[in-house]
């Protein structure tokens, strides 16, 4: 990145922006401030507001170049600067040019409809797509998320890569293939699980593709927001954003089983609700996917539970037993060649699971895990292990994203922990 150019788009920036900061009254702050921002973008010519964005969107298309999956910029916390997340490392761009806090809250602004506006006022937070087009290229595509920080706007935008990883670079074994696929299971529920930033979205996006390419049928994505389009190959593909298309994830999965569907994706289970409702349609025989915020099997399925009232608690683990089909739980891990390479734990629920569910014995899956590998199941420290193995990552970092380290240690030193062991003895 050349620092010049990046500084002269800086500025260039700055002077579009200052004489409207000029003419905020000194004593509005916060929303009230931000509301008189949105007033004075909106006496701007539309070449004004096109060309703000463009400057912003310069930074954007660096993002590709740079090996970015993130941008942030605006709020106190970010100091002036715009910053980069670049293979799990956050650091700012180096420029001399420093934004204000100001500034960045009318070019932020900028990029926002009036309505979508509205509604950051009122809830302090608002989830968006935003799209770049391109003539002689694939669109590129972000998820952003603008949000309050100090009475200042700040943003993140995350880089939708445009390009599906090729199903077989998952390295699923066949057994859990054939579980993901509606030419072999037509109904069921399949979670993919993990932090944000480990890659979720793109698992589900490969597994949609290969459904996509694999048989006819009729698929409906609900999300939040639509990240990657998907091309209809041999499928019929709806892409429904909550807040654009539908009002939330619950409503799009409801009214989704009125749409002729076979494959329902729910871009988060966040709450008992849409739980609950994800559910209910995979038990009505269609095949569903969908995400959790958790790092394992065992921890996924103890959400769900956990998320849904008490006197719940023993139909819905009685529903889940029934249904749950597969749980992919991931990390993306810092590699050797100073990129990052995914890791996995793998459940495919078996009629021993679907026991262990039912009766309530969470606690026996792990054990079920480390002895499934002839069915492709595997614990996310035996997936680490593996990697360790063939060179890609450090035995520190092994341990470090090992869920269990105990577990990991002795998968890595057996015979010290083994030692150890009779030595305590």
């Amino acid at each position: 990145m050349e620092k010049q150019q990046i500084d002269q788009i800086l500025q260039q920036i700055s002077t579009v922006v200052q004489p409207l900061v000029k003419q905020l009254p000194a004593s509005l702050t916060g929303v009230t401030m931000q509301q008189e921002m949105a007033g004075l973008i909106d006496k701007q010519s539309e070449m004004w507001r096109m060309s703000l964005r463009k400057q912003l969107e310069y930074f954007l298309n660096l993002m590709e170049e740079a090996e970015a999956s993130d941008i942030d910029l605006g709020g106190p916390g970010c100091m002036g600067n715009i910053w980069y997340r670049i293979h799990g490392d956050k650091n700012p761009v180096d420029t001399e040019h420093k934004f204000n806090q100001c500034e960045t809250d009318i070019l932020l602004l900028n990029l926002l409809m009036p309505q979508q506006r509205a509604k950051l006022f009122e809830n302090r937070n608002i989830d968006f797509s935003y799209t770049i087009t391109k003539e002689q290229a694939p669109d590129q595509r972000f998820r952003a998320n603008i949000y309050y920080d100090m009475e200042h706007l700040a943003l993140n935008m995350r880089r939708i890569d445009n390009v599906i990883r090729p199903f077989k670079e998952l390295e699923l074994h066949p057994e859990v293939a054939k579980a993901v696929s509606l030419k072999y299971f037509q109904y069921g529920l399949t979670l993919v699980t993990g932090i944000t930033g480990s890659g979720k979205s793109s698992t589900l996006d490969t597994i949609i593709d290969a459904n996509n390419r694999s048989m006819e049928a009729h698929v409906v994505i609900i999300a939040s927001p639509v990240e990657l389009v998907h091309e209809p190959n041999r499928c019929i593909i709806r892409h429904r954003e909550v807040g654009r298309d539908v009002a939330s994830f619950k409503e799009g999965a409801v009214q989704a089983l009125r749409q002729d569907p076979d494959i329902i994706m729910i871009g988060e289970l966040r709450d008992p609700e849409t739980i609950q409702t994800a559910l209910e349609i995979t038990d009505s025989g269609h095949k569903t996917f969908g995400t959790l915020h958790t790092s394992s099997a065992m921890e996924s399925i103890e959400r769900i539970l956990g998320e849904v009232p008490y006197e719940e608690q023993v139909r819905i683990r009685l529903r889940l037993a029934d249904v749950l089909t597969c749980v992919i739980s991931q990390k993306l891990v810092p590699s050797l060649d100073g990129k990052r390479v995914l890791a996995k734990e793998v459940l495919l629920v078996t009629p021993p699971v679907k026991a262990a569910i039912r009766n309530n014995n969470i606690g026996e899956i792990y054990q079920m895990l480390m002895e499934g590998g002839k069915m492709g199941m595997h614990t996310m420290e035996q997936d680490l292990k593996r990697l360790y193995e063939l060179g890609k990552i450090s035995e520190d970092t092994a341990m470090n994203y090992a869920n269990n380290k105990k577990r990991m240690q002795k998968l890595l030193n057996p015979s010290t922990v083994d030692k150890l062991n009779t030595m305590v003895g």
